[in-house]
């Protein structure tokens, strides 16, 4: 079974700063985490949430970044994705797997435009692992949503996944 420790990891790596929370309404029998800051003076709001299989094995995470944007400074979306997706598919690859994405491309996050990728991760030829990266930025804010999941529970999970997203307020 995949360890979930790694994802969870990636995912406190590749968003960095406390800002007003977004709204979002987590699917029923979700777990939603306190994610303590790593800079109490920042202004970064992290929420996540995951679901557990009975035993308590995380199977799917989903998590909410929300950074501010410095006032004039033009956010260069498409490259900040880039690099959150070339650093997921380093950090796999040192722990022993291998990762595709798609190409990044259009979506909506909230009321946003936005840009999005999913990488399907492998190891020894199997798929074990699926993450979506969705990103998008307003006037004084940036905003990650991240979920990624054990190949099964990500496909299974689409519904659970679709509402949590559709519930999102910016």
């Amino acid at each position: 079974m995949i360890r979930f420790c790694l994802l969870i990891g990636l995912l406190s790596v590749i968003t960095a700063t406390h800002a007003e929370p977004s709204q979002i309404t987590w699917p029923d029998g979700w777990v939603v985490e306190d994610v303590p800051l790593t800079d109490p003076a920042s202004k970064v709001s992290r929420q996540r949430a995951v679901k557990n299989d009975e035993g308590g094995t995380p199977l799917l995470v989903m998590e909410l970044t929300t950074t501010p944007v410095e006032p004039g400074h033009q956010v260069n979306l498409q490259g900040v994705l880039l690099e959150m997706r070339k650093s997921l598919q380093k950090d796999f690859f040192r722990s022993g797997y291998q990762s595709v994405c798609n190409k990044i491309h259009e979506a909506r996050l909230s009321d946003l435009k936005a840009l999005e990728t999913t990488c399907t991760i492998t190891q020894n030829g199997r798929h074990v692992l699926t993450q979506t990266l969705v990103a998008a930025v307003d006037s004084d804010k940036a905003y990650v949503l991240s979920y990624a999941g054990q190949a099964e529970a990500y496909k299974a999970g689409q519904e659970e996944i679709a509402g949590a997203r559709n519930s999102l307020k910016l």
